[in-house]
């Protein structure tokens, strides 16, 4: 029996049945455990992709709202019915939905914490309630760093900026729009635009006429950065206690007239063809007139002003129209209120409704020039028509609306060395939505 007992023990056939048999749960186990770990890893990265999305669809609510939050709630309900995909209802009490204060460059931020709950397919087997999953995501509006010289006010669903016709223009800066179209800007036929951005609130058509080196479609609206500057009543009272008569060109070299760096204020600015007139040293206010260029103009250390002394919000604002064969030089002011501000229209001015390719400001037919600093119309579109060839140096357009079309030759060098030197500041990308937290 002893003997029969030691070949038994002795016998190693079996053993690794015997091995298996014991380790099978084992294994059975890990392979559980690796399941549900991996459903675990799934069902929290959905779950965070959620958050995020939400969070940023809050604050991008919040931008439209000038901060508020009254509709963020159903913003961010929305924007979970369609980018929350884990396949079960969440928590009974989430999305949690809070506002955290701003802090630094952090603006209008919003958080959102999702959690959902559902039994594992091995763990649940030994657990008496199922895990509990979370996700939270903070958003908020940040500087942008984007260096913008094209700036498009219209902040409805009209075109912002368009590229027409055989246009070819060349920027070394970036272009922005607050247009909420789904083409808020768009370049048509042969036209060619190069920009380092083109960036809009709206949608942007992506077209091979664009050589940019970023789309970027839904952005924040651009402020006005000279929204506080405005004549004032000291410039304006010129026109009543020293006003002057028209301005009008004449034969090479024309009239050279000087504002003796204070305010030279006129009804009208004319400079017929053929002709020539020299602006220089202050602000030449235009007082409810327009400035119609088809000779040459040359503005030296000064700014033309287009505005009106009737203080009344009506009161009528000129255009700027230079055509048919104008030449147009300005180089601004350096110091002092007016600095870099190439031409100025009042904010009073009527907006235009109608075509882009009709706006009321434009530089037209066979005109060129050299144009340095600002020109600003935020009330009217501004165009760029016909055969124009225009160098800019240094050059910001912030207008209503812009249009490049004809057989328009433009460049604009602005990150040129010598932009400070006149009085220009870059406007550098007003804001981006983005996860924080």
């Amino acid at each position: 029996m002893l003997k029969a007992f030691r070949k038994l023990w002795n016998d190693e056939r079996g053993n690794m049945l015997v091995i298996s048999g014991v380790a099978l749960p084992l294994l059975v186990g890990a392979a559980g455990l690796a399941t549900d770990t991996i459903q675990w890893a799934v069902w929290k990265r959905e779950l965070q992709r959620a958050a995020d999305s939400a969070a940023i669809a809050g604050v991008y609510d919040r931008v439209q709202s000038a901060g508020a939050t009254t509709n963020t709630e159903h913003a961010i309900g929305r924007d979970l019915e369609i980018n929350y995909h884990v396949g079960f209802d969440l928590m009974g009490g989430y999305p949690q939905i809070s506002y955290p204060a701003d802090s630094g460059d952090e603006r209008q931020k919003v958080k959102v914490d999702l959690a959902v709950q559902r039994k594992l397919g091995f763990s649940g087997l030994f657990m008496s309630s199922p895990p509990l999953i979370k996700a939270s995501a903070t958003a908020a509006t940040v500087p942008g760093s984007d260096n913008y010289c094209v700036v498009s006010l219209e902040d409805t669903t009209r075109t912002g900026i368009e590229g027409s016709g055989t246009a070819h223009v060349e920027f070394d800066c970036g272009m922005i729009t607050n247009s909420v179209s789904t083409n808020a800007a768009t370049a048509k036929g042969t036209s060619y635009i190069k920009a380092t951005t083109i960036a809009a609130s709206g949608g942007i058509q992506e077209s091979s006429n664009w050589d940019v080196d970023k789309y970027d479609p839904y952005t924040p609206a651009q402020e006005d950065p000279y929204k506080d500057l405005e004549p004032d009543t000291n410039e304006t009272s010129k026109c009543s206690s020293n006003p002057h008569l028209a301005i009008t060109g004449g034969d090479s070299p024309g009239p050279d007239m000087s504002a003796g760096n204070d305010v030279y204020c006129v009804p009208s600015i004319t400079v017929n063809s053929n002709k020539y007139l020299t602006l220089r040293d202050g602000v030449f206010l235009v007082d409810g007139g327009n400035v119609v260029i088809r000779g040459h103009l040359t503005v030296i250390n000064a700014t033309i002003v287009l505005t009106n002394k009737n203080g009344a919000s009506n009161a009528t604002i000129g255009t700027f129209d230079a055509n048919a064969q104008a030449t147009v030089s300005i180089t601004p002011q350096t110091t002092g209120k007016w600095a870099g501000i190439a031409v100025y229209q009042d904010r009073r001015a009527v907006t235009d409704t109608g075509a882009i390719a009709s706006a009321p400001n434009k530089i037209n037919g066979g005109a060129s020039g050299n144009i340095n600093g600002v020109l600003y119309f935020p009330k009217q579109s501004l165009a760029f028509l016909g055969n124009s060839s225009n160098q800019y140096i240094c050059t910001q357009f912030v207008v209503r609306r812009i249009i490049f079309t004809g057989t328009n030759g433009s460049a604009n060098k602005f990150n040129d060395d010598s932009c400070p030197a006149i009085g220009v500041d870059p406007i550098v990308g007003g804001t981006r939505v983005r996860l924080i937290a």
